[in-house]
Parts: structure tokens; C-alpha cells; sequence
């Protein structure tokens, strides 16, 4: 499909996008990809926001795959969209018996009618129709921005397990591991509440202060809103080049910049932390590895630590070269979903996950991103997210951290409050 095209200044970046995400409010369906001048040479956009469907991916409840590299090829245009946790059950030989709270289709794909792009200085807009262009344009300048005043009732979240709940299963999950099941499982559970009332934008734009990260979401799509302030890229393609960063490995900040220089330094000796990483990093390579040229499934940077706003991360970044028209349906059946958040081997981690868990993950370690007109795509993990239905009032984030040999239960409950705790103080 051709797009109309046109490329645009602005004095104030920062305030241009503000006033972007708020006017991308006023639609039902509409998508914020926020870098936040994340300095990595792997990021082609500081942002993206489209807006208003054209034509939409039908709900589907088997074969989505299939439809969805058809809907590729029929709109050979911008398409974005999510990928839900549980199309595992499409990929794989599995089920899910968990409750589900709500009800996600496998995964959607919309093709949007107006797309903003912005790359450092330049803003250009992509757009079916021309002559909307310079009027929307004038409307985003115009638009206000929500007040930072603007108050809403703090939801009280509360968790499906207790403590004790949570520290008996990581407990029988490590004689799994002693037993030769598994190497290795993320185990989550969620926090939740029943009669929530927030504002999605003003809640990404707390959590974004608190928790900057540089693949960011704002996902509206009806009722359902996706907050995320992931830190983590699940995959990206480029022309013939594949790339996935894998985080296993967390440690909080601290104001002492010599205490916070030490526990980054600490992370990355880390045997434990260290063993984690490796383990996804090797069933990364495999799953690459099934469709990749051969020889080309390089570790670019094996347990690398980066510092962000609320704390360090442990990251691998793997490559591999592929036919660039290889498609994309190939590609995620083949490592979806991903390592990070299913545990190694990936089948009876994701086995002993349905057993374990008390509800379904839905959006949660799925993945949400774009796919553009020449098929080359990047998509996030959902992590570090929240999921609000306006029409239920059900407010939801999940949390989890990886399982080993040498995992302490109380350590990781304590990971896994330290990774809810940007999500808790967004909503305040």
C-alpha cells in the first residue's frame, strides 16, 4: 500500500511527543512505542505512534500464525500488534487450564490509518489519506497535555499468592530441578485488583518517569489497555539480520554512586545470575538456529550489564543471518515464546509453568511490536507492564524471576517485589 509522506521540525522533541501520546489518546485503537533516547545501537526509531485502524487481523482461535502471514502479505503495509503468552498452545503440544481474567485472542494485528515517526530531530508522518496530514499535525501542536495534577483513586493491588503460598512453590519446583525435569523456569504470579479506575496515559506517563526503558509501550485497543516499561527486546529483524537480548540477571540501584558502581559490578560476577543468562542464551542459539544460516548464530555480548533508571539488568545479545524473506510466522514458531520467560528445556518449563501458576499470563511474557512494509519487525517482551480493562475494571501486572539449583525462595520473592515496585508507584 502506498503511504502519503510527509517530514516535519519541532524546537521541542520531548514536548511534541508528550502532546503526541496524549492526542493518540483520543482514538480507540492506537499505539506508543517509546525509546526514551535509550542509546543503543540497535534502535532504528526514538518513537512511533500510530493511530486508528484501517483494517484489522479477524480474532482467531486456531491456525493464527497461518492467518497472521497473511494478513502480512495482503496489507504489505505497517501492521502492529501483539503476540499473547498462550498462543504456546498453538505452537506447541500444550494447555492451559489456569484462569484467565481476560480472554485475549492468541494475537492481533491492526494496519492504522496515520503513523508518526520520530528519529532524533525529524518528525515525518506516513499516512493513507494526504490531506489529513498538516490538519492533524496542527492538532497535536494544539493538543494539551494531561495535567501532571490530574488525580484518579489508587487502586490497592493484591497478589494470588501469599508469601508463604509463593515460597512453598518455589520450593517444589526446586526438587523438579534436582530431580533432572528442568534447568531452569520463570515462575510468575500476578497482582491484581477488581474495581480499579485509572487513566492509562497518565499512569505510562508515571511509570516512564519512574522506569524509563527503551522498549516502552502505550497499547490501547478498546477496553484494554497495555502500560509496559520493558527493558527487553524479544526480537528484531533487519533486512537479513536477526537480533534477540535476553535479560536474566536483576539488581537494584542506589543513590551512592559508589555502592551503585559495586552492585553493578557484583551482577556481573554473579555465578548464579551469570549461570541464568548462559542457560537462555544457549536455548536462544538453538532456537535461532533452526532457521538461520548455518554458522551465522553469533553471542554478540554474553551477560553484559546495563544500568537503568531503577535498576541493573544482565543482557546477552544474540545474532544470526537469515533469508530476508523468510516468514515471519517461521520465525516465531520457532522461538516463541521466548527463553527469558519460560525456562530451559522451553516445553517442560512451560509444562511446569501451567502447573505452578495460578492464572494465565495472557499478554504478560508475550510480546508486542510492529512489522513494516519490507517485513523487517521489532518486538518487545512484556515485562515490567500493566493490563487495564476499562469495561471490567480489572487492573492486573504480573511479576516473576528465574528458578536454579542454587535460587533462595526468599531472594526471588524479594526480586520479584523489587521488579513490582515501578508498577505500584505508577499507580499512586
Amino acid at each position: 500500500m502506498k503511504r502519503f509522506t510527509k517530514k516535519f521540525k519541532s524546537n521541542d522533541i520531548s514536548f511534541f511527543k508528550q502532546k503526541l501520546l496524549s492526542w493518540s489518546d483520543s482514538f480507540s485503537t492506537s499505539i506508543f512505542l517509546n525509546s526514551n533516547n535509550y542509546i543503543n545501537k540497535l534502535g532504528d526509531y526514538e518513537c512511533i505512534c500510530a493511530c486508528e485502524v484501517h483494517s484489522k487481523m479477524p480474532f482467531t482461535v486456531s491456525n493464527s500464525i497461518e492467518k497472521l502471514d497473511n494478513y502480512i502479505d495482503q496489507t504489505r503495509d505497517w501492521i502492529f500488534g501483539y503476540l499473547n503468552y498462550d498462543l504456546k498452545n498453538e505452537i506447541e503440544n500444550l494447555k492451559s487450564k489456569n484462569r484467565d481474567n481476560f480472554n485475549l485472542p492468541n494475537l492481533f494485528f491492526f494496519q492504522p490509518r496515520k503513523i508518526w515517526i520520530i528519529r532524533k530531530d525529524q518528525i515525518e508522518a506516513l499516512y493513507i489519506n494526504k490531506e489529513e496530514i498538516e490538519k492533524d499535525w496542527i492538532n497535536i501542536n494544539d493538543f494539551s497535555v494531561e495535567s501532571e495534577n490530574k488525580t484518579f483513586n489508587t487502586p490497592v493491588m493484591r497478589s494470588t499468592l501469599s508469601k508463604e503460598q509463593y515460597l512453598s512453590k518455589i520450593n517444589t519446583i526446586k526438587e523438579h530441578i534436582f530431580l533432572g525435569d528442568i534447568y531452569e523456569v520463570n515462575f510468575c504470579f500476578e497482582w491484581f485488583c477488581e474495581k480499579a479506575k485509572i487513566d492509562p496515559v497518565k499512569v505510562y506517563r508515571n511509570l516512564n518517569s519512574i522506569s524509563k526503558s527503551p522498549m516502552s509501550v502505550l497499547f490501547k485497543f478498546n477496553e484494554l489497555s497495555l502500560v509496559s516499561s520493558s527493558p527487553e527486546r524479544y526480537l528484531k529483524k533487519k533486512h537479513n539480520r536477526l537480533i534477540s537480548q535476553p535479560i536474566k540477571g536483576t539488581e537494584r540501584r542506589d543513590k551512592d554512586s559508589k555502592v551503585d558502581k559495586n552492585l553493578m559490578i557484583n551482577l556481573g560476577l554473579n555465578k548464579k545470575e551469570r549461570s541464568e543468562n548462559i542457560m537462555i542464551v544457549d536455548l536462544v542459539r538453538n532456537d535461532m538456529s533452526r532457521f538461520s544460516k548455518p554458522g551465522s548464530v553469533d553471542v554478540k555480548e554474553l551477560c553484559e550489564v546495563y544500568p537503568f533508571k531503577q535498576v541493573h539488568q544482565m543482557i546477552s545479545t544474540i545474532e544470526s543471518e537469515i533469508d530476508q524473506n523468510l516468514n515471519f510466522g517461521k520465525i516465531i514458531s520457532s522461538t516463541f515464546p521466548m527463553g527469558s520467560m519460560t525456562g530451559a528445556p522451553k516445553i517442560k518449563a512451560m509444562k511446569i509453568i501451567d502447573d505452578f501458576e495460578v492464572t494465565k499470563r495472557g499478554l504478560y511474557s508475550g510480546a508486542v511490536g510492529f512489522i513494516d512494509p519490507e517485513k523487517n519487525f521489532d518486538f518487545n517482551v512484556v515485562i515490567r507492564s500493566l493490563i487495564y480493562n476499562s469495561k471490567l475494571d480489572y487492573l492486573s501486572f504480573h511479576v516473576g524471576s528465574a528458578i536454579t539449583a542454587k535460587s533462595t525462595p526468599i531472594d526471588e520473592y524479594n526480586e520479584c517485589l523489587l521488579k513490582g515496585e515501578a508498577m505500584i508507584l505508577s499507580l499512586n
